[in-house]
């Protein structure tokens, strides 16, 4: 008899909380943590490189929110034993504690009204940011170990081209985030040249005349949710060669990630 593959599917949250219960309540936390820093920004109309001082620390949250209840739906692929096992409870926990100090820092620098990145006035804001950065590596490397474990799991009962999805892209946020986020961290800043305007696109806040790191940046993080996206369509669409298809899937991905990370470099602003 063929096997029947599951294909996922929305659950109730008892079962991200069974699943995930660290990731689950960090996602929570990072949501819940919004609603204040929109009220510190009703009332706090101060500027910081012409933005509200609050608007940074409310993207992070929101990133942040998505990026951890992603991995707590994917954690019902990794195998049981791993997920009860103490190595992983201790390691999520430490990637928590990284997590909720990225946005301790940067909220903190919001309400002192002064940058978080790229801070280098002073030896305690070097300090900072130097620590900060091991701690979104620590955070980011969760995406990486989850994917390894699920690849490895052959039971999960995914479809394989979904299942090598899943994995590709979670695996894929890792690499893709280092080179990007490493790139730019060691400068003194996402831009590359100087913008004489505020020529900005919309919602994104892009420059739209000088490269900008934030861009490849934004769609390395997110590969966690298009490879896999990817993924869900090929079965559904063209069963006929779907690992196939979700190997290109991926590549055109990591290459356009790339493309757009190279042309940054180069000066050249993505629109």
């Amino acid at each position: 008899m063929t096997p029947a593959f599951a294909r996922p599917a929305t659950l109730p949250a008892s079962r991200l909380w069974a699943d995930a219960p660290i990731l689950t309540g960090i996602a929570l936390l990072m949501a819940l943590g919004c609603l204040p820093i929109l009220s510190a920004a009703a009332f706090d109309t101060r500027l910081f490189q012409g933005d509200n001082i609050w608007l940074k620390p409310f993207k992070f949250h929101l990133a942040l929110a998505i990026y951890t209840i992603t991995l707590a739906y994917f954690a019902r692929f990794m195998s049981e034993a791993t997920r009860a096992s103490r190595l992983w409870r201790n390691y999520l926990t430490v990637a928590a504690a990284a997590i909720v100090a990225e946005v301790v820092w940067i909220g903190g620098a919001a309400a002192l009204g002064t940058a978080s990145h790229f801070n280098t006035s002073s030896p305690l804001w070097s300090g900072l940011y130097a620590l900060m950065g091991v701690s979104a590596v620590t955070l980011t490397s969760v995406s990486l170990v989850m994917g390894v474990s699920i690849w490895r799991n052959q039971s999960s009962g995914l479809d394989p081209a979904l299942h090598l999805s899943i994995t590709l892209g979670l695996i894929l946020t890792f690499a893709l985030t280092v080179i990007v986020a490493g790139t730019m961290s060691s400068g003194t800043g996402h831009f590359v040249g100087s913008p004489l305007t505020d020529a900005r696109l919309p919602l994104f806040g892009w420059s739209r005349e000088v490269g900008d790191l934030r861009a490849p940046h934004f769609l390395a993080t997110h590969a966690l949710h298009a490879v896999p996206l990817a993924g869900l369509i090929v079965t559904r669409l063209a069963p006929a060669q779907p690992i196939r298809l979700v190997w290109l899937a991926a590549s055109g991905y990591a290459a356009l990630v790339l493309a757009m990370f190279v042309q940054a470099l180069l000066g050249l602003p993505l629109i």
